[in-house]
């Protein structure tokens, strides 16, 4: 076989030729993206201006605590050597639940609360949150299908993922789960409205913890030492604060782009739920504990919404 034949095609070549296998994907990216630049545009003007945004201190911290969490939980694995299967999909149930409800108590309903008083209109402010959750799903999907990464249930997905380490490919899903999380903190302390964003970042950073214990024990599973599997689970949780960022950013412009925001991160969330999280948790066989654990999560998050909203 010559070498023209069995040369990989370069990483831009292989994003094209991705594009034509899933070109809706393709051009929903392509549109979130465009959104996303606008927005971070108008928010840029707006703090060249003197506006800086109200929340950015409580935002960052938010991500932060994030990363804490996520770090807390990656430390258990140390101490914890094994943990069951079932256990396993238990806790990534129970944050299954807690992200639903938190999309739903703390993004969604606030989201709408917001454009009703911007629009004077149930409707317009329904469509404006949908607007949101379409522009978080096609950002979810086209990073989904044009990064590189790995899961479980499916293989190795994304252009160029032959030519990475299986570990990157997992951190890369990792990556991918966590980055809306942080985008959902940060949207939600961008008004300095502390009734919207504390429930939230409380219930994502008590899901954070056994979220990192997880992903500790499926990467030791996966061939990786103990305390190289405790680092890079650790090092997964920096996207939060940087998702906190994007967020706080995206929604510092145009009074609509926080109802807006608030929509594009439940839509992200949700995506992440059911593509990756719900799938993972039902592949061995332990669908109830795994489903009683989202019951649990969301119940949680809903006592916690109201105590704390």
């Amino acid at each position: 076989m010559n070498e023209a034949t069995t040369a990989r095609p370069s990483l831009p070549e292989a994003w094209l030729t991705q594009a034509r296998h899933y070109p809706l994907a393709a051009a929903g990216l392509a549109i979130a993206s465009l959104a996303l630049l606008g927005l971070l545009l108008q928010s840029a003007i707006s703090l060249a201006s003197g506006n800086a945004a109200i929340g950015l201190r409580f935002g960052a911290l938010a991500g932060l605590a994030g990363f804490g969490a996520t770090t807390l939980g990656a430390a258990a694995g140390l101490v914890l050597r094994n943990v069951g299967q079932k256990a396993e999909d238990s806790m990534l149930g129970f944050a299954a639940g807690m992200m639903l409800a938190a999309s739903s108590f703390s993004l969604i309903l606030p989201g709408i609360d917001a454009a009703r008083g911007m629009t004077g209109s149930g409707l317009l402010a329904a469509l404006t949150v949908v607007l949101g959750l379409a522009l978080g799903v096609m950002l979810m999907l086209g990073m989904d299908r044009f990064t590189p990464h790995t899961h479980e249930s499916c293989g190795d997905c994304g252009p160029g993922a032959e030519r990475l380490n299986r570990v990157w490919l997992f951190v890369l899903a990792i990556t991918l789960h966590n980055l809306p999380e942080g985008m959902a903190m940060g949207v939600s302390f961008a008004q300095g409205d502390v009734s919207v964003g504390l429930p939230l970042a409380t219930a994502i950073a008590i899901q954070d913890i056994p979220e990192g214990l997880a992903v500790v024990m499926a990467l030791r599973a996966a061939g990786v030492r103990n305390l190289q599997a405790v680092l890079l689970a650790a090092a997964s949780g920096l996207m939060e604060p940087l998702g906190a960022l994007l967020g706080l950013g995206l929604t510092g412009g145009f009074p609509l782009a926080y109802p807006v925001g608030l929509g594009l991160a439940a839509g992200a969330m949700i995506f992440v739920v059911s593509h990756e999280v719900i799938p993972e948790t039902h592949r061995n066989g332990h669908q109830t504990p795994a489903t009683l654990g989202l019951m649990l999560g969301f119940a949680l998050m809903m006592v916690l919404d109201t105590a704390l909203g």
